[in-house]
């Protein structure tokens, strides 16, 4: 509880000036998401929007420029009461999550984060991060979860970050994903060379340092996407886990 705790002062802890967090309230603000999610993720296919069936059972946050409500980054949040009804997430698409479907407590499943390409600002992340905490606090969320992309399917340029993941950050056994995708990549069988840390740090997508920054795990394998051109490892993260430490650094850094 006292991890809990930490991590809903982050909630209340003043944002950004630059930055601000709120839901999407209609249709068409869900649309700007999307098409900044085609951005991101379908740059070569055109101007069609990044469009699913999660996305009418999601809410999406919006993260925009304090100055003129222009839109910085968006993600979306699929709740779920408990891991009972894990199958129904995006996530199981790619993986077998059957040892999840025990996880007695609420949960939430965060996809299709991501910034404006041409945004280089940390804030947007702490920004994001206090968005969630709310929603953790809100709903009594006990874990977050999703798929961390890494842009491109070429492994070889990531070895490093797939090794330190190996050495550092796989999942608990008792929940661990099992292979369902047909195209993976089984980094903690397949590699056996010594992560750089330097280079580890720098391929690794931030939204996933900072998950495993606070007690995050990983799968022991990443699924090869080539409909939104990334490899994608299943994350996890146990609200208790996450140190005082690190929420007491999130709440500085965005106070």
């Amino acid at each position: 509880m006292a991890q809990k705790s930490a991590l809903r002062e982050t909630a209340q802890a003043r944002y950004p000036a630059r930055f601000r967090a709120r839901l999407a309230s209609c249709a068409g603000e869900i649309e700007a998401a999307q098409a900044l999610r085609a951005r991101v993720f379908r740059a070569d296919r055109g101007d069609a929007p990044d469009a699913d069936r999660f996305d009418d059972l999601c809410r999406h946050m919006l993260i925009e420029r304090a100055s003129d409500g222009a839109l910085a980054a968006t993600f979306r949040l699929f709740s779920l009461a408990s891991g009972a009804e894990i199958g129904r997430s995006y996530s199981a698409q790619y993986y077998a999550l059957e040892a999840l479907e025990g996880y007695a407590a609420p949960m939430v499943e965060l996809g299709r984060f991501c910034v404006v390409p041409e945004l280089s600002d940390p804030d947007v992340l702490r920004v994001a991060w206090g968005a969630l905490a709310r929603v953790v606090d809100e709903d009594s969320v006990e874990m977050l979860f999703g798929c961390s992309s890494f842009q491109g399917t070429e492994v070889c340029n990531y070895s490093d970050a797939f090794a330190m993941l190996r050495d550092r950050h796989l999942a608990p056994r008792r929940w661990r994903p099992r292979v369902k995708a047909p195209d993976v990549f089984r980094f903690a069988r397949a590699l056996r060379s010594e992560p750089d840390r330097t280079k580890a740090l720098k391929t690794m997508p931030p939204l996933l340092r900072s998950y495993l920054t606070m007690g995050g795990w990983v799968s022991d394998h990443a699924v090869v996407d080539r409909d939104l051109n990334t490899l994608h490892v299943f994350t996890g993260l146990e609200i208790s886990a996450i140190p005082l430490a690190r929420a007491r650094a999130i709440r500085a850094a965005a106070g």
